[in-house]
């Protein structure tokens, strides 16, 4: 085939593939209820269900949500933390703005940004959120590594800003490099506890894996004679 473009058959076969996710997805009661409720994205119920098991937000609370965009988590944890706590939410897509958060646009890997967000949460943060996952290209090993790379770099954020006791709630995908990523959270965090919520679905190997009580942070701390590491 020459001037590397695709055969019809690919296209069309891929035309077909997105049309079948698309009638999948209005199908799907948690997108049909988003719509109904406001939420801007079906995620908002993966969060409300961990919430409701594991109490991890609260009011006054300090709370980054990494990769926040369209904002779905971001509207569950708005109410909950109150005008006495303080959200962020960070990502390199444009996201509509919500009440009573403080919305970053741009990549947590540059410097403006994390400065920024240091100036959002100048005392640390007390929970750090991510349901990120990257943009899937049918490679499974490629779409993996790309996944597992995102839930590290939600570990590299937890590592820079939670404070001592603070937690991690991030998106994992099982398959290769889950157990890596499994040992490095046992080595800053006390417990993990793993969540399958209903409005994920079944054939999805996502996980949603909450790390608690922040150890590292606190053993520098006293490393450094009791200088903080923020």
């Amino acid at each position: 085939m020459e001037g590397g473009g695709q055969s019809p058959g690919v296209v069309v076969a891929r035309s077909k593939s997105s049309q079948k996710w698309l009638t999948e997805h209005f199908k799907d009661p948690f997108v049909q209820r988003a719509m109904k409720e406001g939420y801007r994205s079906r995620a908002s119920y993966k969060l409300l269900e961990i919430q409701q098991k594991d109490h991890l937000i609260r009011p006054g609370m300090r709370v980054l949500d990494v990769g926040a965009a369209p904002g779905g988590w971001t509207q569950v944890a708005a109410p909950l933390i109150g005008k006495k706590g303080r959200l962020v939410a960070v990502d390199r897509l444009a996201m509509d703005p919500v009440a009573d958060a403080i919305v970053i646009c741009g990549d947590v890997y540059e410097d403006a940004v994390l400065a920024a967000c240091r100036d959002a949460l100048p005392g640390g943060a007390d929970l750090i959120m991510s349901d990120m996952a990257p943009n899937m290209s049918g490679i499974a090993s490629v779409d993996q590594a790309r996944a597992i790379d995102l839930a590290e770099l939600a570990l590299d954020m937890a590592q820079r800003w939670l404070v001592p006791g603070g937690s991690l709630l991030i998106k994992v995908f099982m398959g290769s490099g889950a157990e890596d990523l499994r040992r490095a959270l046992r080595r800053d965090f006390k417990k993990i506890v793993v969540r399958k919520p209903e409005a994920s679905r079944a054939r999805s190997t996502e996980q949603y894996w909450l790390a608690l009580d922040f150890q590292r942070v606190a053993q520098e701390r006293l490393d450094n004679g009791g200088a903080s590491s923020l």
